[in-house]
């Protein structure tokens, strides 16, 4: 791990969630260093549940980072500078069943906690341990543009994770 990372408590994150998550994106990372996947996301939250600090994520059923959530117990949440939005938007548009993510882009993964994967580059790095999922359900939208999300009608599943470390810059 880089030396220039340091362990923060989660309410001391600088920054709005609603334009790191909407405006700068981030990456979902699942999976151990010999096997994971990363997708990147501009949907999530992350705030105060059950008496935990928590963070969501949300993954549609097609996602191959979606299996890695499935069978991993931690997932990260990974966000970066600006510059590095080509990997992003790389990581968005390519599925790593059929490319190397992190040879595409020159990010370089590493283990911020046994058994989560992050990338050095990001500039800071959230940590968190699965306790909930949920499969989003159309009966229960209440407004009838939410639908529009999903022409496709796939559904995300909703993982919510209590917040086990935090790295940054």
């Amino acid at each position: 791990m880089d030396e220039a990372f340091r362990t923060i408590e989660p309410q001391k994150i600088e920054g709005n969630a609603f334009e790191m998550i909407a405006d700068g994106w981030m990456l979902v990372t699942a999976g151990t260093p010999a096997s994971w996947n990363t997708m990147t996301a501009s949907w999530g939250a992350m705030g105060e549940l059950w008496k935990k600090k928590v963070c969501f994520a949300f993954v549609r059923p097609q996602r191959h980072t979606r299996s890695f959530m499935e069978s991993s117990q931690r997932f990260t949440l990974s966000f970066f500078d600006e510059k590095y939005r080509p990997a992003l938007e790389f990581c968005g548009s390519h599925s790593g069943r059929d490319v190397d993510k992190a040879a595409e882009t020159g990010l370089l993964p590493f283990e911020p906690m046994t058994g989560a994967v992050s990338f050095e580059q990001a500039s800071l790095v959230i940590v968190a341990r699965k306790i909930y999922t949920h499969d989003l359900d159309p009966s229960r939208f209440l407004e009838a543009g939410i639908q529009d999300c999903y022409p496709l009608f796939d559904y995300h599943r909703m993982y919510i994770g209590e917040v086990e470390k935090v790295l940054t810059r």
